[in-house]
């Protein structure tokens, strides 16, 4: 059996927030904002939270909101208000209180284990503060897997500020170059992955339009990062855009552990 030693798991414990359950593959996980770009002395967003097989139509089940956090653009930290759970989806309201961008985000670090004891399959899930006891300790055949997962998206009351889109420098981040609430049908916008903090190259950018239920064919469009991280979308349409990467492997905070890291927001285009 690896070794799982009490003060290595202690130092990453803290990290930890399941924040977000582990879908299968076909199903995509989201939040859709009502609105991104606002004006006004006292604009509101509702957002939907979920997961689904169809883009933003409610079908599977509904997404925790424990994990959500909200970032003002000063950096200071928002809440939600009004947030309710029902059957297919979760939903909650963001006052925007100060001009400026803001982020709301939905960020998990958490384990997967398989091991055999006494010669009998097992699996395990949960937090990183719980793997010191979760395995038994005559366990063998045990492989540890690391998922990071992070969801946001961004809203502006007035005009777009920058503070929020500073990138934490863990897991697979987005960093915008065109700013995320600044993008127009027909105009090119471009982002940058990094992993880490650092670039996140040959890396594919799943980029889907909403309301794919109603079409013959998702439309997605699928994109490669360059040596930079780099990658540069020019919109055919106006409408709310989902966009997911994912990268495996690369240094776990985990001693033994594989990891997979991903990324996803919800983008709105605007008409020209």
């Amino acid at each position: 059996m690896i070794s799982l030693r009490r003060g290595a798991i202690a130092a990453v414990s803290l990290m930890a927030v399941l924040a977000v359950p582990v879908a299968a593959n076909a199903h995509r996980q989201w939040l859709l904002p009502s609105a991104t770009v606002l004006s006004g002395n006292d604009p509101w967003i509702t957002v939907d939270a979920a997961v689904s097989n169809d883009l933003f139509y409610f079908d599977h089940m509904p997404m925790r909101l424990d994990g959500i956090t909200v970032m003002g653009p000063d950096g200071s930290k928002g809440e939600i208000k009004n947030g309710s759970t029902g059957k297919y989806r979760s939903t909650f309201d963001v006052q925007l209180d100060k001009p400026g961008t803001y982020k709301i985000a939905n960020v998990s670090d958490g384990l997967m284990a398989s091991y055999k004891l006494n010669g009998e399959a097992k699996r395990w899930r949960g937090p990183l503060a719980d793997l010191a006891t979760a395995i038994p300790k005559d366990a063998t055949e045990v492989k540890l897997t690391q998922s990071q997962r992070r969801l946001e998206i961004f809203a502006t009351r007035g005009s777009p500020t920058k503070e929020v889109l500073k990138v934490t420098g863990q897991g697979l981040e987005l960093e915008p170059v065109t700013h995320p609430n600044d993008l127009v049908s027909g105009e090119a916008a471009t982002f940058k992955l990094l992993l880490d903090g650092k670039p996140a190259a040959g890396v594919e950018v799943e980029v889907v339009p909403g309301g794919n239920r109603y079409r013959n064919g998702t439309g997605e469009m699928k994109l490669t990062t360059d040596a930079q991280g780099a990658f540069t979308i020019t919109w055919p349409n106006p409408g709310m855009y989902w966009l997911e990467a994912s990268v495996r492997g690369g240094k776990a905070t985990v001693p033994n552990a594989e990891r997979n890291a991903s990324y996803v927001t919800t983008l709105e285009v605007l008409p020209d």
